[in-house]
């Protein structure tokens, strides 16, 4: 798989929960390491997720936040959420989709070849899907492509990237586990 793929599976693993979320529960507290925000919500969630998705685009083309930053205080939610997030999500995908990626992805906290900020980027999405979905009850696995891509692209990673915090400890995995399990284990997420 390449890091692209991943980027994808990742995105829709993330638009699938967001899709589902229920806007009653947009003002409900989340847990505070999920964001930098001082008292983040289910919709800053969101919003944060906006933010980004409208960013890859850009990313991809080799562009920076500190070039210019188009998307800074804009209500990119609008009236329908969960809507505005879904157009986000298309233009993001059909950017990744065309195949113009930059060499480097510049990040706010550094640069970084296009097949690892490919890793970041999906490592984002994927584990917030695990975690939003496992927070509001939401039916979510990660597929098995998803699955491999991490074990292929992101568990070699795992322990430089549990160094900056990316990552909690890793958790010992039940005799029983399967592959997803194991996975979510080895990067300290999962929840029994």
């Amino acid at each position: 798989m390449t890091p692209a793929t991943l980027f994808l599976h990742a995105d829709a693993a993330l638009r699938e929960v967001i899709d589902q979320l229920d806007p009653a529960d947009f003002s409900m507290s989340v847990p505070k390491e999920w964001s930098q925000l001082e008292s983040p919500t289910l919709l800053g969630i969101l919003g944060r997720h906006a933010y980004d998705e409208a960013w890859i685009p850009d990313v991809l083309a080799g562009r920076a936040a500190s070039d210019s930053d188009p998307y800074a205080n804009v209500d990119l939610l609008g009236d329908d959420p969960i809507s505005s997030y879904d157009a986000l999500n298309d233009k993001a995908m059909t950017a990744v989709r065309s195949g113009d990626i930059a060499e480097t992805f510049r990040f706010t906290y550094g640069n970084y070849p296009a097949a690892e900020g490919f890793a970041h980027l999906a490592t984002y999405r994927a584990f917030q899907a695990y975690s939003i979905a496992k927070h509001f009850g939401i039916p979510f696995h990660l597929s098995p492509e998803l699955v491999a891509g991490f074990n292929e692209h992101v568990v070699p990673h795992a322990d430089e990237w549990r160094q900056w915090g990316v990552f909690p400890p890793a958790i010992e995995a039940p005799v029983d586990a399967d592959d997803e399990t194991r996975l979510l284990c080895t990067l300290g997420f999962w929840q029994p």
